[in-house]
């Protein structure tokens, strides 16, 4: 099932909180886009994309919106001070080189170790792999934010991934609607359970053995 606004604004809120003051962090297209309007005001950042902006801001207001500035994915964005812009060599040399603190990703699967899937799904229109593939394995942290099932119902946090690829061993912490993971070492470690589910609904819906953390949350 598709998620609504409100769902999808209240993960956004959770993987905001892992952002930390003085970052470079870039933004995957669909729920990672709403992660700045969620981010808190003493935590100064520097939002990245690959079509060769350094400072995106908040989502702007309707009616001014910039036509000539927008996201990776072809959204309107602010900047903020400090801004700068550069083609996409450029944006891609950074990733290349490093310098990403964290990126957020959507995700179609994710596996136990870690395994990213997250650019095509077999049979459907193929969108490319753009550059998920590069920031998966050179970011220094990467989050995935995505539903916890897929549209059949069908749990997405999976022992083996089942569709192709992205990043193999990448993923460091999982939000989805129902839960946040964490990817250890030993295995995925149910850290916080969204509200209104339970323990036992995150583990059902997980095809990937889950350890539940001894210090367990909740996100209301």
């Amino acid at each position: 099932m598709g998620m609504g606004v409100d769902i999808r604004n209240r993960i956004a809120k959770r993987a905001a909180r892992e952002i930390k003051d003085g970052m470079i962090v870039n933004l995957g297209i669909g729920i990672p886009s709403l992660v700045p309007n969620h981010l808190s005001h003493d935590v100064h950042v520097m939002f990245h994309a690959e079509n060769g902006v350094l400072g995106m801001g908040k989502s702007p207001e309707k009616g001014l919106e910039d036509p000539t500035l927008c996201n990776a994915g072809g959204f309107p964005v602010t900047i903020v001070p400090g801004a700068s812009y550069f083609d996409s060599a450029t944006a891609f040399g950074m990733i290349r080189s490093g310098y990403l603190d964290l990126t957020i990703l959507g995700g179609l699967e994710v596996s136990e170790k870690g395994d990213l899937a997250n650019w095509i799904v077999p049979g459907k229109r193929i969108p490319g792999i753009g550059g998920a593939m590069e920031l998966a394995k050179k970011a220094k942290k990467v989050i995935v934010l995505m539903n916890h099932c897929n549209k059949k119902g069908e749990p997405k946090i999976l022992k083996t991934c089942t569709l192709p690829l992205t990043a193999k061993e990448c993923v460091s912490i999982i939000i989805t609607d129902m839960a946040v993971i964490e990817v250890t070492d030993h295995g995925l470690l149910l850290k916080e359970v969204m509200s209104p589910f339970t323990t036992e609904e995150v583990v059902l819906n997980t095809d990937a053995p889950l350890q539940v953390s001894k210090d367990l949350g909740t996100v209301n």
